[in-house]
């Protein structure tokens, strides 16, 4: 098992979440968080260059079954770039999930996913 963790662009939110679905992975997380890398942001005021420290983005997560993770991460890939892809248009990370446990029914394992 792994959970796949994406920090996309908030206007790509909606193809991404489509496209997933299209992809037959309906189980997601959704957060609105804040951060940046290379992406600047630079307004000027005033006359002034203004670099704001944080910029609105959004984290996806999802836990998934190994056969699951190619599938998922191409899926994310393709609809949350922008064009041939810019700077800013997010990252991924997968990492391993030790156990997943439905609290409904006292699952454990891939089957809980």
């Amino acid at each position: 098992m792994k959970l796949i963790t994406a920090i996309i662009q908030e206007d790509k939110l909606d193809s991404v979440r489509e496209a997933l679905i299209q992809a037959d992975i309906t189980r997601i997380s959704v957060s609105r968080i804040s951060g940046h890398g290379r992406q600047e942001d630079i307004d000027i005021y005033r006359g002034r260059k203004i670099v704001p420290n944080l910029i609105p983005k959004i984290r996806i997560e999802i836990a998934v079954n190994e056969a699951f993770v190619d599938a998922t991460i191409d899926t994310i890939v393709e609809s949350a770039r922008h064009g041939s892809g810019k700077v800013g248009d997010g990252k991924i990370f997968v990492s391993p999930l030790e156990e997943c446990v439905r609290i409904r029914t006292g699952e454990r394992g891939g089957t809980a996913i």
